[in-house]
């Protein structure tokens, strides 16, 4: 039998289920099957959501680069972010993985007018009262190592905080740290894939 789950991957909690010392995992928010892992990844000072599955199908379509998919990610940065700085992530930057530089594709990228609802986060960012910290939404379609991360700083703003809020068509919607949420084969499908 397979299962689908989307969760809203709590801050400070590594994307695993085996334990790990000194450090949260999901096996201490969540009881699964022993077979029902993570789709990919958070890193650990990230938040959001993350699927969980053991259809291997699924798992391949979702991790397999040569498939495209959207992942929108709301983004607050450390500084008054221009157009300048969107345009080039809008475009792509050039960033450093495992010591070579990667140009990142193309992005969908915009600031937000006013603060997304978000819930608060333990503990919070450092408040510091004469630096602005906007959020940013900025939506790919690859997802390597810490790239958003790397990408706002690269522009000059770095990431205070990262949630990603939607893979495709599957959104948080309000769910809050620690949220789990069974989805249906069928739904999981048209929500990623379009498919009826």
């Amino acid at each position: 039998m397979n299962y689908y789950f989307q969760l809203y991957k709590p801050y400070q909690v590594l994307s695993q289920f085996s334990r790990e010392e000194g450090k949260q995992t999901l096996a201490d928010f969540f009881d699964m099957p022993k077979d029902v892992y993570p789709v990919g990844r958070l890193d650990y000072d990230s938040e959001g959501l993350l699927l969980l599955t053991n259809d291997k199908q699924l798992n391949h379509r979702l991790l397999h680069p040569k498939f495209f998919h959207r992942r929108s990610y709301w983004v607050q940065v450390d500084g008054a972010i221009n157009e300048k700085a969107i345009s080039e992530l809008s475009s792509g930057v050039d960033i450093n993985l495992d010591g070579k530089i990667y140009r990142t594709k193309k992005a969908i990228t915009k600031i937000f007018e006013t603060d997304p609802i978000v819930p608060d986060r333990n503990p919070p960012i450092r408040f510091r009262k004469e630096i602005p910290a906007p959020w940013i939404e900025l939506i790919l379609t690859e997802g390597k190592n810490r790239q958003v991360r790397k990408m706002t700083a690269k522009v000059g703003f770095p990431t205070l905080r990262l949630i990603r809020n939607s893979i495709e068509d599957i959104c948080l919607n309000n769910m809050q740290p620690g949220e789990i949420v069974s989805l249906s084969e069928k739904e999981i499908y048209q929500k990623l894939f379009q498919e009826k």
